[in-house]
């Protein structure tokens, strides 16, 4: 169908607008990657904008040598890996049951949970909570108390809800029990979804922080971001820096240091973002649509 002149000047402003809010966002990260990669000379004088010049990786020999960098990367692999497993796993399980029209109380049930997104016990309670639980200076202190977002639990809610109940009722006719059903039927159909809230679930593990300033104590078990916040607060980190000749040190900059970190911890959410990307629409779209 032929386009009219106002549709044409629509989407031409959409797009403008849209383009611009991409820059937006993407030039800060350039910027930041051109100064990590960028002669320290150069960054002092305030002459990288959108190019690194004087190219080196000496900032980043520096940054994996003399911090704790690698380290609290693994950290983050390790939260973010076991608790998107549990928090998919446990969504699955609330969501399920719920999708299901014969479901005793399933109305209540919802309400219930539904309920938690408007009122909560507040900071001081969880806390006080986790402190019982003996869960402080753990990391199930950052699984456990938000294991299942009720945003996410009703999108796949709804996902399941959207499944033909024909499907399911020919799988039961072939004698599928629910479990069965849920593995080997619903599951299968449901990966757009599964997809989508697995990425929702990785960026909110992966740049947990807050959580973490509160629950861990011991510096060995803070993850990038908190070592990324705490390198950027820093006004000598430069002295902190270890195991790092002092001829190395000089090659770098605070600066430099404190845009490669920023750039570690962003890299894999960026690596991972292409591969599910073409599900992330289609997840949240039939996720959110009735009939």
């Amino acid at each position: 169908m032929k386009t009219s002149r106002g549709e044409r000047l629509f989407y031409f402003c959409n797009y403008a607008i849209l383009s611009l809010a991409g820059l937006s966002c993407l030039v800060p990260l350039i910027h930041l990657f051109s100064l990590s990669f960028s002669d320290p000379h150069a960054v002092m004088s305030g002459d990288v904008t959108l190019w690194p010049i004087g190219f080196t990786w000496e900032t980043y020999g520096v940054l994996f040598n003399g911090t704790r960098v690698l380290g609290a990367f693994w950290n983050s692999v390790v939260i973010t890996v076991v608790g998107v497993a549990l928090s998919m796993l446990f969504t699955v399980m609330a969501a399920y049951p719920l999708s299901r029209s014969h479901f005793y109380a399933r109305r209540p049930w919802t309400l219930v949970i539904v309920f938690t997104m408007l009122f909560s016990g507040g900071l001081i309670p969880t806390f006080l909570v986790v402190k019982s639980l003996g869960l402080l200076n753990t990391y199930a202190a950052l699984w456990l108390p938000g294991l299942i977002s009720t945003f996410n639990m009703l999108i796949m809610k709804t996902f399941f809800e959207n499944i033909p109940e024909e499907l399911i009722e020919a799988a039961k006719m072939d004698g599928c029990s629910e479990l069965r059903l849920l593995v080997q039927v619903v599951i299968p159909l449901s990966l757009p979804v599964m997809a989508t809230l697995t990425l929702f679930y990785g960026v909110g593990y992966w740049n947990s922080f807050f959580s973490l300033m509160i629950y861990i104590q011991d510096t060995t078990k803070l993850n990038l971001a908190v070592l990324v916040q705490q390198m950027i607060q820093s006004q000598t980190i430069l002295q902190e820096i270890n195991n790092v000749q002092s001829d190395d040190i000089k090659d770098v900059t605070p600066e430099t240091i404190k845009a490669a970190g920023v750039i570690v911890m962003l890299l894999p959410m960026l690596a991972v973002y292409p591969f599910l990307q073409k599900f992330f629409v289609k997840g949240v779209m039939i996720g959110a649509i009735k009939g």
